[in-house]
């Protein structure tokens, strides 16, 4: 083991060698106490005068500016109502319009329609008017030849049974007596 030497006033086993904890010493308490005092006034002005009023400096700056962005988000609020009361308001006001364009829409077509419904329907009843008259001259045409047909063809069964023909006259008379 290596060998401790003291260069020094004092030696191991010196009377100067017994030192204790210096704030258990009772000789030093009044040094301490005015060193205690001294630190803890230096430290309460230096605390008191700029620490504290920087702090409160802070805490003001910030108060002042949570207010003011709570002022701000209010307001932003507000406009927002606003803008969104004048969004539905246009909204209602669009869909109206858009009901009012296609009920317009729908009675025009409608009327367009109905309009050309009533020339569809002049039209197929010039038609019809027409083909009727067409059925009615042509059915008269064919009862007048049915007539000479039916003359014709009486003559020809009577002249292919009897073997003669008979008289114009009387078979006129006979047609005539079995239409009534």
């Amino acid at each position: 083991m290596a060998e401790v030497t003291y260069t020094g006033a004092t030696a191991p086993g010196d009377a100067a060698e017994h030192v204790g904890f210096p704030p258990f010493e009772t000789e030093t308490y009044g040094v301490q106490l005015l060193w205690l005092a001294i630190t803890f006034g230096a430290l309460y002005v230096v605390l008191s005068k700029i620490v504290l009023p920087q702090l409160s400096g802070i805490i003001e700056n910030r108060r002042s500016t949570i207010a003011r962005d709570l002022d701000e988000a209010a307001a932003m609020k507000t406009r927002a109502e606003q803008a969104g009361v004048a969004y539905e308001k246009s909204l209602s006001e669009a869909k109206a319009r858009a009901q009012k364009l296609a009920q317009e829409t729908h009675d025009r077509l409608t009327a367009e329609t109905e309009a050309k419904q009533k020339v569809v329907e002049a039209d197929l009843a010039e038609r019809m008017a027409e083909a009727e008259a067409t059925i009615t001259s042509r059915k008269a045409n064919a009862m007048g030849n049915v007539r000479a047909i039916a003359l014709d063809t009486a003559t020809a069964i009577v002249e292919h049974i009897t073997g003669r023909a008979p008289a114009p006259k009387a078979v006129e008379a006979a047609l005539d007596q079995t239409r009534a």
